[in-house]
């Protein structure tokens, strides 16, 4: 071998990290970011209708939000939930006996064994995935989908005897 194919060799190398396997390893690190963020949402969404099913139900929801908004994942841009981009939203829902169907839940009186939703909805929508490499090259954010989880209400934190709400 020539002196002169050892940088050429080496200049090939060079060019090949630097222009295919560089660029390669970081999108599989991106592409695997992306994804343990979407699943954090999801999982997100899990806990705060776990949350709202097994604690008392509020006509604003307002105890479930700030369970869900002092339990962000640590990889979700948490800056995205306090400037009202992402929403938290909860909806509870009550079972109509005529029909069999789900309606909206609403209830005047004060927290009772008589008064609770039969179903929770937690959603998160307007998640948008960024990273400083898509703002360093200025590619748009990726939206996550609006993921949705649905449970029965368990006990909405009434105790039946005094019919006060249980934290």
């Amino acid at each position: 071998m020539k002196a002169t194919e050892k940088g050429q060799t080496t200049v090939e190398f060079a060019l090949a990290f630097a222009g295919v396997l560089l660029p390669l390893t970081f999108g599989v690190i991106f592409t695997a970011e992306l994804l343990w963020v979407w699943h954090s949402v999801n999982e997100f969404t899990r806990e705060g209708a776990s949350y709202a099913a097994t604690h008392c139900w509020q006509s604003d929801s307002s105890n479930v939000i700030n369970f869900m908004q002092a339990n962000l994942p640590p990889m979700v841009a948490q800056d995205q939930f306090q400037n009202g981009q992402a929403q938290i939203n909860v909806s509870y829902f009550a079972l109509d006996p005529a029909s069999g169907t789900l309606m909206p839940f609403a209830c005047d009186a004060a927290v009772s064994a008589n008064c609770e939703p039969d179903t929770v909805t937690v959603s998160v929508t307007g998640f948008e995935w960024r990273t400083f490499v898509t703002t360093f090259l200025g590619l748009p954010p990726v939206p996550i989908p609006n993921f949705q989880t649905s449970l029965p209400v368990e006990s909405a934190g009434v105790d039946p005897e005094e019919g006060t709400c249980v934290p």
